[in-house]
């Protein structure tokens, strides 16, 4: 358990009336013991209350350390200090939680008749050193990583501002996405055939593709397999954005079946997902031949099948659990299709019945308005010039990715003088090795320049599985339920922030995180969070993990979890 740092510091406050009401019963509670006893550990007492105030007093230091180490995650020394720092915040806070727990349990029985008295178990534990113990530990931790952070230089405190982003007014930047791929979104729809986009060299013959154009667009008719569309391109360049605008335009309420595949192509895992989808009613059966009893609750409907971020799993066994998973769908009606948005060019080639779409990321001008937009919302016309040279100097680093667009927009959105938009040009984070299309330290510079509330809200998300739907609200109370916040209002303030700044993305039912930016969730939060898939992942679990999400499945033996007690 861990508490805000405004919460920890009136934690330790209002643990002021646990000590004095401990001192004050010392004499009654063990009136065995002599006057030099009882005066022996009086200063027990005290010293526990000085210690446990001075790591108060030094978790503010503490927190705008790990922001800073953050923010230089790329030179290794730092990078491996970083979970340490991590790891002493979350024992600091423990300690203080402990505190502030036996004073609610002393307010909660104080008035009932308890036997032994409510101050015992706490006097007791200060005798046995359990609490000096772990409060020596921590000094010592504290201690030694101070003394580790002076070599790498992160000792001297540096001032930055944090602020809340103010949502802009006028067009969202998803709604110039589609604006710049409209071309793209139309071809899909079915209004045009005349897309600018790449195309794939086609696999069968120019009957075989439009047999499958004409399948698309009858929706009298049966067919015996649906044809595939699909949607190809690098991270964060709007596969999934053009797929669920679609989703939403459709029109003749086809049945929409939309699965998130990326964890894994396992046929099972999906055909469940499919028959759910279908039927609102979750299937218990394992047996993939009773599972694939699947086609009578699609006969004779229109369907849309989405497949996001499907990997190149999906070909493993020389395609044969690709042709088990489509094999249900089959006697659908003219109209029905599969769409699948994917990374890799092999599973284009290997799963479409169509000429695919190939999504290179947004060029030249398109590009530049798209990025403006997104800094400076759709009510200026002209920018500073400076701004202008310094953000066209960063423009090619975000490799044509909406998504990177987005983030780093919103960003540099917040400061806009020349200093701050230069100091992330000259950022060492580009310097890095990376794939050529690689967007990953423009989302990591993002996420560097979040205020240090924001981070650990949106990093405590990566123990939820991709593709999560999110519901502010509910989000607001676990966030205030860990201590990260103290109100579920100020929870959903700092939600929409995250919205704003686009950590998350407004979907139908909710909000998800993009999947670059959940890559970076569980990249920073690497020791503090884990998802236990099945029953293989128990020995994977890290020993200093913090936060666990057990995923409901039916291949998960859950006698197992007494394992996680080591």
């Amino acid at each position: 358990m861990s508490l805000s740092a405004t919460g920890i510091i009136s934690a330790v406050d209002d643990c002021v009336n646990l000590f004095q009401w401990t001192r004050s019963a010392i004499p009654s509670l063990h009136s065995a013991l002599s006057g030099s006893q009882q005066e022996s550990l009086q200063e027990h007492v005290l010293r526990l209350q000085g210690g446990l105030q001075c790591l108060r007093d030094a978790l503010p230091a503490i927190y705008d350390l790990i922001d800073r180490a953050e923010r230089r995650s790329h030179d290794t020394r730092v990078e491996k200090l970083l979970p340490l720092l991590k790891d002493l915040v979350y024992e600091v806070e423990d300690l203080l939680d402990e505190a502030k727990w036996y004073e609610v349990k002393a307010q909660v029985e104080g008035n009932a008749t308890q036997s032994p008295p409510p101050l015992f178990e706490f006097i007791d534990d200060v005798l046995q050193g359990s609490s000096f113990g772990k409060l020596s530990h921590a000094q010592s931790r504290l201690s030694n990583l101070s003394s580790q952070l002076e070599i790498v230089g992160l000792a001297e405190a540096t001032q930055h501002v944090d602020r809340l982003v103010k949502p802009k007014t006028g067009s969202l930047p998803y709604e110039g996405l589609f604006f710049c791929y409209y071309k793209e979104l139309a071809q899909v729809m079915g209004f045009s055939t005349n897309s600018k986009c790449k195309r794939a060299t086609s696999l069968g013959n120019a009957s075989t593709s439009a047999s499958a154009n004409n399948q698309f667009s009858n929706g009298l008719r049966r067919i015996s397999s649906l044809p595939v569309l699909v949607i190809q391109g690098t991270g964060g360049v709007g596969k999934t954005t053009l797929a669920r605008r679609i989703w939403f335009n459709q029109t003749g309420k086809p049945r929409i079946i939309w699965i998130h595949v990326s964890d894994g192509f396992d046929v099972k895992r999906l055909t469940k997902k499919a028959i759910q989808l279908c039927t609102g009613e979750e299937t218990t059966t394992d047996d993939l031949d009773s599972l694939q009893d699947l086609s009578k609750h699609v006969s004779n409907k229109r369907l849309l099948v989405f497949l996001d971020d499907m990997r190149d799993d999906a070909l493993k066994e020389n395609g044969q659990c690709w042709k088990r998973f489509c094999a249900p769908f089959r006697n659908v009606r003219g109209g029905s299709m599969i769409l699948v948005t994917t990374r890799c060019s092999e599973v284009t080639e290997g799963v479409r019945t169509m000429e695919p779409i190939i999504l290179d990321g947004l060029k030249g001008d398109v590009f530049w308005n798209f990025f403006k937009l997104c800094v400076f919302g759709d009510g200026r016309s002209e920018i500073d010039p400076e701004l202008e040279r310094i953000g066209r100097s960063i423009l090619p680093k975000l490799k044509g990715s909406p998504l990177a667009a987005k983030t780093m927009g919103r960003m540099l959105s917040t400061d806009l003088q020349a200093s701050h938009w230069n100091s992330i040009l000259e950022s060492e984070l580009w310097e890095l090795r990376q794939e050529e299309a690689d967007i990953f330290p423009a989302l990591q510079l993002s996420y560097m320049h979040l205020p240090f509330y924001l981070k650990r809200c949106f990093a405590f998300c990566s123990v939820y599985p991709k593709d999560c739907k999110f519901q502010k609200a509910h989000l607001a109370e676990v966030w205030v339920a860990e201590g990260f916040v103290e109100s579920q209002d100020i929870g959903c303030q700092y939600f929409e922030d995250l919205v704003t700044r686009s950590f998350f993305q407004m979907v139908r039912g909710g909000y998800v995180i993009p999947d670059l930016l959940h890559d970076l969730a569980q990249k920073v939060s690497e020791h503090d969070c884990f998802i236990l898939r099945n029953d293989s992942c128990f020995d994977k679990v890290p020993q200093d993990v913090r936060h666990l999400y057990v995923l409901p499945s039916s291949d998960f033996d859950g006698s197992n979890l007494l394992r996680l007690c080591r």
